[in-house]
């Protein structure tokens, strides 16, 4: 297996991309290119694209519907990368979920992952029902598979509670501290609270020398808090505290579902958390915590169905189709919406310059 000893996991923003469907359920490969041409916004969107996760549906399509919106994202992002270099951005990376319900789905995609020169991947590796040993499937199965390849592939692992199919709900500490060993495992998606960001941070660290383990932020407003620098006495308390559960490591990434709508806005509030702009870090806030409470119902979260309203709204998407199993808005919650995002859209402009207001023009195929 090549190794990947002068990799760099890629800092910032990663929003993990929604599938577009039709109203019969089937990938809209239109519709997919325009979002992914919307998400990048031409260098003021995402840092990396990660197409197949919770919020892409994994879990509510089949392998020929995964892999066919796995393979547009892909092509799409990567189509983008001179373009983007041309105009002195720094290209996007297309990151592939790898995770299927089966040992041998989970590996075909990787497959996948390596025949379109994905920049990464990623393994949720609790939510396989047939995998029993998630460190012996890195071990042997993943590590067989890229070791018979031409090319590595770095590989970042997902956890993720509400996605388990067994009794384990997280990753417990021993198995990242083993994974983080594998030349090709080179972080964690966390979605949990920052002692557990600790817990992993503490596991993986003393084998940083075998190359770099990032940690990234699942649960996005998380980092408006985590980087947030504190004043006085019991803010600097709290600062220190933060800092010990991190074990002094500061978060890579955020992973951001709600940046499919706003994915400028998101990347200027990873810029201004990492500045520490404390003012300009209230008035992102504030903005998406608006955004959340417009898809909170009495029957519950419609946060996918709300995002793909969202787009279809803006004219970036042609449907707002959710998969099978996925909670859908009814008309009344969808006027509900409609109202609410017409009012953010007034706030946003009113609080953000243009230049980091999200255009729907970039959904466009450029000239």
């Amino acid at each position: 297996m090549r190794t990947l000893w002068n990799y760099a996991p890629r800092r910032g923003l990663s929003i993990p991309v929604v599938s577009c469907l039709g109203a019969d359920g089937e990938p809209c490969d239109t519709d997919q290119r325009r979002l992914v041409r919307y998400l990048i916004q031409g260098g003021r969107g995402a840092d990396v694209l990660f197409v197949m996760g919770t919020t892409g549906e994994w879990n509510k399509l089949d392998q020929r519907r995964r892999h066919r919106v796995i393979r547009v994202v892909v092509e799409e992002t990567k189509k983008h990368e001179t373009r983007l270099v041309q105009a002195g951005e720094r290209p996007v990376e297309a990151w592939v979920g790898l995770t299927a319900p089966t040992r041998a789905d989970t590996l075909e995609t990787l497959e996948l992952a390596l025949e379109l020169g994905a920049h990464a991947g990623v393994i949720a590796p609790l939510a396989i029902r047939d995998v029993d040993d998630p460190i012996q499937f890195l071990q042997r199965d993943v590590a067989d598979l890229l070791d018979a390849r031409e090319r590595a592939l770095p590989i970042f692992l997902y956890d993720n509670a509400d996605i388990s199919a067994g009794r384990e709900r997280h990753l417990r500490t021993r198995a990242v501290k083993a994974a983080s060993r594998l030349d090709f495992v080179r972080g964690i998606k966390v979605s949990a609270p920052p002692r557990k960001l600790g817990h992993y941070t503490k596991a993986a660290r003393q084998f940083r020398d075998l190359g770099a383990f990032d940690i990234y932020v699942g649960e996005a407003l998380q980092i408006l808090r985590m980087m947030r620098p504190r004043t006085g006495f019991w803010g600097s308390v709290r600062e220190h505290w933060n800092r010990f559960l991190l074990h002094d490591m500061l978060p890579a990434g955020v992973v951001s579902g709600p940046a499919n709508l706003l994915p400028s806005e998101w990347q200027r509030a990873w810029r201004v958390a990492c500045a520490g702009d404390v003012e300009r870090m209230d008035v992102l806030e504030a903005l998406f915590r608006r955004f959340a409470n417009s898809y909170r119902f009495p029957e519950g979260k419609r946060s996918l169905a709300a995002l793909k309203r969202g787009l279809l709204r803006r004219g970036v998407v042609s449907s707002d189709a959710v998969a099978k199993g996925t909670p859908a808005l009814t008309g009344e919650q969808a006027s509900s919406l409609d109202a609410e995002l017409e009012k953010l859209g007034d706030e946003v402009a009113a609080q953000l310059p243009a230049r980091w207001r999200s255009d729907p023009a970039h959904a466009d195929e450029p000239a």
